[in-house]
């Protein structure tokens, strides 16, 4: 949902905004992401989105723009207030703020935050804070969280974010798919519930005989939603993968629609050629043809 330079986009958006990252977290670059607060400053300073801002105000009631947030070089424009649900709030403090962000620059729609800061800070609490300041060495010490593909459900992730006990205790992980070589090492039992399907992220490896298994294993937790992990060493290929299966199977939908889905929760989406095919050769599975051009440089 659009409108005049303002987009709205659910909590899950957010938090996977936050969390993309490669050898550090995307948040280390100043021009990733602008995150704006318009609340008022008590409510700011009691609580607020990780690495977010207060917005600033010239005078009761009107926005100015942060001191250096060159808006022109910011690839997100973020702007949330107490519970905003709709862009036809028109005097929402959100909108105001937003508003004048777009007017004043924003190369990219701003987008405004469905539910504000109290749906986000219901569904993610470990991503409050009081701290105002981050030096840059501490915006690249930052560690991301698994991106979420479905809400409060299904997460991909890395093997760090697989072993870390916070990790699980913070999403509430009961059970994992590990598709490493390498076994699971950090927990012992009881642990959460644990398939390994040990397969190489090479053109040679087979995912595919795997992809039936994986999918009952995840779905027989979706109806207690129970959280499930799926992760590999760097949870961008052969987790990946597993993953978009699921997604196809899940939802009922192409390999097209699947791998973007994915992609929107996770930029760095790297399944290698062979995991393409595969999941081509799934989609023939499920649906009774091939309907993805996986020819297409996109893949």
């Amino acid at each position: 949902m659009a409108s005049d330079g303002m987009e709205l986009i659910e909590p899950n958006a957010l938090y996977n905004m936050l969390q993309q990252a490669t050898v550090y977290s995307c948040l280390s670059d100043t021009n990733y992401l602008l995150l704006i607060d318009a609340r008022s400053k008590n409510e700011y300073n009691e609580s607020h989105v990780v690495t977010s801002k207060k917005g600033t105000k010239s005078q009761p009631g009107v926005y100015s723009v942060p001191y250096d947030a060159e808006l022109e070089c910011k690839q997100n424009v973020v702007v949330y207030d107490s519970n905003t649900s709709s862009l036809k709030e028109s005097n929402a403090s959100a909108m105001h703020c937003g508003r004048l962000m777009w007017e004043m620059g924003s190369k990219n729609t701003v987008k405004i935050l469905r539910g504000g800061y109290e749906e986000f800070s219901a569904l993610y609490p470990f991503l409050r804070t009081q701290k105002i300041l981050f030096m840059p060495r501490e915006m690249d010490e930052i560690k991301s969280y698994p991106v979420e593909i479905l809400q409060g459900f299904l997460y991909l992730g890395n093997w760090r974010q697989g072993n870390a006990a916070y990790i699980q205790k913070d999403l509430k992980i009961k059970a994992h798919v590990n598709v490493c070589v390498e076994a699971e090492t950090f927990f012992k039992e009881p642990g959460p519930e644990h398939l390994h399907i040990q397969v190489q992220d090479s053109n040679d490896a087979d995912l595919f005989s795997h992809f039936e298994k994986a999918c009952s294993f995840i779905d027989g937790h979706s109806e207690e939603n129970r959280a499930v992990l799926v992760f590999d060493n760097l949870g961008i290929s052969r987790a990946a993968t597993v993953v978009i299966a699921y997604i196809m199977k899940h939802q009922k939908v192409p390999l097209e629609i699947a791998y973007r889905d994915v992609q929107r929760c996770l930029s760095t989406l790297r399944p290698n050629r062979a995991f393409i095919e595969q999941l081509s050769h799934w989609e023939e599975k499920l649906f009774g043809a091939r309907g993805t051009q996986i020819q297409d440089p996109h893949y």
